[in-house]
């Protein structure tokens, strides 16, 4: 045990630490979460629970709920990763001719080898091309391409160029409302003014230009808000905005002088019908050059999501927009202090830009496994929709796109009480309940950021259909059970 002396006399304690990392919180990886891991370990232990498994739903990690790899992506990687493999006839020559290339652009003809700063040359060059495929043709300069370690790491490294000032001349960053945590935790740890705007639950989920113009005159009282973060399709609330929204929020910004970063992380993951995703990059030039021209954007892909699903391989990008030379060249060394983004991330992010082609051996293989990875998970956002609606005191918006329904829900005026009093927030008490009796682990909504005197959970769409349905039924007796004790 440590005497008392030796702890006073550490040099590193809670209260010389730095202050902002206190004030970081991540609801996704939170209280709850910690608790679903003690549970899993009491089950394994024997003690004895009114359920048998816990099902985790609190994060969208695609494979750890069963989604299978895209055969072609582990193909190369396994021979980018063990060359010998290259002699194999098991594998496929377009896999071969991917390894081949990829390789010979390491050093050392190796993965194991450190990379230019901003990323392996040809994959960047393959992004651009895949960024003006996606756009119709819109140019992309691979020199405005930087490899990333998933696509909190640009976001991060963004944001620590764009937070400066102190008092009422600090850097304001606008986020939706919910939000991922990521970008409350992020401004959190810079120090950063946290400025919100709230989406509109009762259009589903969508941005209303009057709610930006009135957070950001509240936002000029007391800090000097220059950043515009979306987030399409969303997170947590599963929301595509539409074409006109997002000429709205470019001409928004570019009347008001903020920068614009667009996490479009999710963009194959659309399922409602009348629903598409439009990049910002592609609306931003389409709107002509008094736009394409001046307004700032960085937009940011990862390989965690869509049909890839690939979080631990920590793939991503992004791309800017009308930076400024001098900024750029300290954008440069700011990721060169980093060594390099992840080499095997960047190997598979090459893939998903420079996927199979009409003609090639595994072009049918992949096109069936894609199909069908988007195809499920357009079914489960509508049985999650569905099912969550047949609650009464449960209600959830259409699942547009991403991976995750964020309901509302009603809770009664004891259950609200009890939980201030076990200085809680209610939702946070509701989803903790719900984890100690049916073994369910779901994020609170204040978790995101909520409405005032509105509470929600969220919860991905990822697992197992039987599984899923098995999740969605707990849920409705839990909710009706919860009512009752609290009515």
């Amino acid at each position: 045990m440590l005497s008392s002396k030796s702890l006073r006399n550490k040099v590193l304690t809670i209260d010389t630490m730095n202050p902002n990392v206190k004030n970081v919180e991540y609801a996704v990886r939170g209280p709850i979460v910690q608790r679903a891991v003690q549970i899993e370990k009491e089950l394994r232990e024997g003690m004895k629970k009114p359920f048998t498994e816990v099902i985790k739903a609190n994060i969208g990690d695609a494979h750890a709920m069963g989604q299978q790899p895209i055969t072609f992506f582990r193909q190369v990687l396994a021979l980018c990763s063990y060359p010998e493999l290259l002699k194999d006839n098991m594998f496929p020559e377009d896999a071969k001719s991917r390894a081949r290339r990829i390789l010979q652009a390491c050093g050392g003809s190796s993965l194991g080898a450190y990379s230019a700063s901003q990323g392996i040359d040809c994959v960047r060059q393959d992004v651009a091309r895949y960024i003006e495929r996606r756009d119709g043709g819109v140019p992309c300069d691979p020199d405005n391409v930087y490899l990333t370690s998933g696509a909190s790491d640009g976001i991060v490294t963004m944001l620590k160029l764009l937070v400066c000032g102190e008092g009422a001349s600090k850097t304001g960053v606008m986020i939706s409302i919910p939000q991922y945590p990521l970008y409350s935790a992020a401004l959190a740890e810079l120090g950063a003014v946290q400025v919100n705007y709230y989406l509109n639950e009762e259009k589903c989920w969508s941005m209303d230009l009057s709610e930006l113009e009135r957070s950001l005159a509240e936002a000029r009282k007391h800090c000097n808000p220059k950043v515009l973060c979306i987030i399409n399709p969303g997170n947590p609330t599963g929301q595509v905005q539409s074409r006109q929204c997002i000429e709205d929020v470019i001409r928004f910004a570019a009347k008001e002088h903020l920068f614009l970063m667009a996490d479009e992380v999710y963009q194959d993951n659309v399922y409602a019908e009348g629903c598409q995703f439009h990049s910002f990059k592609k609306v931003l030039f389409e709107l002509g050059p008094q736009y394409s021209n001046t307004v700032e954007l960085v937009s940011f892909h990862s390989t965690s999501k869509c049909y890839m699903g690939e979080c631990g391989f920590r793939g991503g990008y992004m791309e800017v927009i009308n930076m400024d030379p001098e900024v750029k060249a300290q954008l440069i060394k700011l990721v060169s202090v980093r060594l390099c983004p992840a080499v095997p991330g960047q190997a598979l992010m090459d893939m998903v830009v420079n996927s199979p082609q009409p003609g090639e051996p595994s072009y049918t293989t992949f096109m069936k496994e894609r199909t069908a990875t988007l195809s499920l998970l357009a079914e489960k956002a509508k049985l999650t929709e569905e099912m969550l609606n047949t609650v009464p005191g449960i209600t959830c918006n259409p699942v547009q796109g991403a991976m995750y329904s964020f309901p509302n829900i009603s809770l009664p005026q004891k259950a609200i009480k009890e939980a201030k009093a076990l200085g809680q927030a209610p939702d946070m008490f509701y989803c903790m309940k719900m984890l100690e009796e049916t073994g369910i682990c779901l994020v609170p909504g204040s978790g995101f950021g909520q409405k005032d005197g509105t509470y929600h959970f969220r919860m991905t769409i990822l697992p197992p259909t039987d599984k899923l349905k098995l999740l969605l039924a707990k849920v409705k007796e839990f909710h009706q059970k919860f009512t009752r004790q609290y009515s």
